[in-house]
């Protein structure tokens, strides 16, 4: 892969510096195949299969662009129509936010409630909340049906309210959510004690369709079900543009191409981040934001019969989000974030360490380890953008730190839109692309809005 045709990253010594994911650190180039970075996923995780990159022409009826979530879900339900797919991957299967994040899965949007993406998008609004509404379960009943080892609990999400004030918050979600048929509950604040073992909150509302999964595990178990229905997956083959001839998508890797009827870009918050000229203004109106995520060791069963006993995923109203769940190790999975770059490792242990134990005292002396991290795409609206690229092709983007549910049960509607099924049935509210202006400097901006959010979150609403 040639650097003209590159996007540099400041990533100086990414395979030495064990937990580090790609972002602006020097002006070296990305390498073009990539080394998994380390992880508690990538230590766990079964290995995924052998892929061959991508050399020479290929036919395909649907190329998918990213191996992700989105893109694997996509072929997953183009296979099982009997549709010809080609998966190209810029690294491996899961070495972007799909194999990095917590594996919460959620059927909520971080912010814009059901009224808001109804008032929005009119129609489409309305089949987008009903795919949100019922994302969790379409990713748990794809891994029954699939046979995926994805350490999936669908023990319910709960989201706790961390002041008084915010609890107006939760009365707005469960009307809202209630309204079209979720299974959500208000719960009081003695409820939500019982069922976190902490008196850090003051209520709250769960989701029984929610739950959590190892993030790495079901995005390589995709993967090996897409290749046993017959599709195709090439990895480290970066595909650095593509273009519509008149009759087919034309997309170009270092190495080969790809000349397909329909196209699917899957590639979110990594976009930008192999060429520059893969679609430009996608990755100009996501802005990728580093998650770091990290495990406790494993708790015994004595502290575990107190701490989340029912075992559901919480992620709280904090702006700055409190969030954890346990995985199949009994370890607790939580994360954070810190202003300033010095020693970031080692602060956040300390800082998370605090929090946990503040949050439940009797969980005693913390040790957080491993350490690792990812983008997140948020937009500056907090909504999914979801694209018609042209002929036959749909990009989406912008998860806001919902991909985990959201972005399977998209992989069925882009499967949908490009074998024929008209938008107005899809759940695909479309709209042109919007790049933020100064992208860069908002990028590089953006880990300052933790101070703000710290701010809010302080003050009672």
């Amino acid at each position: 892969m040639s650097t003209g045709g590159v996007r540099k990253h400041r990533l100086q010594g990414m395979r030495q510096q064990a937990w580090m994911t790609p972002h602006l650190e020097t002006d070296q180039p990305m390498p073009s195949t990539p080394a998994m970075p380390p992880s508690l996923w990538a230590a766990v995780t079964p290995a995924g299969p052998k892929l061959s990159s991508l050399k020479g022409p290929i036919q395909a009826d649907v190329l998918v662009i990213g191996a992700g979530f989105t893109g694997l879900s996509t072929a997953l339900h183009l296979r099982r129509a009997g549709i010809d797919v080609a998966v190209v991957e810029a690294a491996e299967p899961g070495w972007g936010a799909s194999g990095r994040n917590n594996g919460q899965v959620i059927p909520t949007l971080s912010r814009p409630d059901p009224d808001d993406i109804v008032r929005k998008y009119g129609a489409a609004g309305e089949r987008l909340v009903a795919l949100i509404r019922d994302c969790a379960s379409i990713l748990f009943d794809t891994v029954r049906e699939e046979r995926i080892d994805a350490e999936a609990e669908q023990s319910g999400w709960m989201q706790p309210v961390h002041s008084p004030g915010r609890m107006k918050i939760a009365e707005r979600r469960v009307k809202q959510w209630s309204k079209h048929g979720a299974p959500v509950e208000l719960l009081t604040r003695d409820e939500v004690r019982s069922m976190t073992g902490s008196d850090a909150w003051y209520g709250g509302f769960w989701n029984r369709s929610g739950g959590h999964v190892n993030p790495l595990a079901l995005t390589r178990g995709l993967a090996r079900s897409v290749l046993g229905r017959g599709g195709r997956i090439y990895a480290n083959s970066p595909v650095t543009s593509f273009r519509h001839d008149g009759s087919r998508w034309i997309s170009e890797t270092a190495q080969g191409s790809v000349h397909s009827r329909a196209l699917v870009l899957a590639t979110n918050a990594y976009t930008g981040e192999f060429s520059s000229t893969l679609a430009p203004e996608i990755a100009r109106e996501v802005v990728p934001v580093l998650s770091w995520q990290m495990a406790t060791q494993p708790l015994s069963d004595n502290v575990r019969r107190s701490i989340i006993p029912g075992r559901q995923a919480v992620s709280d109203t904090h702006r700055e989000l409190y969030f954890a769940r346990y995985d199949a190790r009994h370890r607790l999975i939580t994360g954070g974030n810190l202003l300033m770059p010095f020693r970031k490792r080692e602060r956040m242990r300390a800082y998370v360490a605090e929090r946990m134990e503040r949050l439940f005292p009797q969980i005693g002396p913390v040790t957080i380890d491993p350490i690792w991290n990812g983008y997140v795409g948020m937009t500056r609206d907090f909504f999914p953008r979801m694209h018609r690229l042209g002929p036959d092709a749909f990009a989406w983007a912008g998860c806001n730190g919902r991909a985990v549910g959201l972005s399977v049960a998209l992989g069925r509607e882009l499967a949908r839109a490009v074998t024929g099924t008209p938008v107005g049935e899809l759940a695909l509210p479309l709209s042109e692309p919007d790049p933020l202006p100064a992208h860069g400097l908002v990028r590089r901006l953006a880990p300052l809005t933790l101070g703000y959010y710290r701010y809010l979150d302080a003050k009672e609403i």
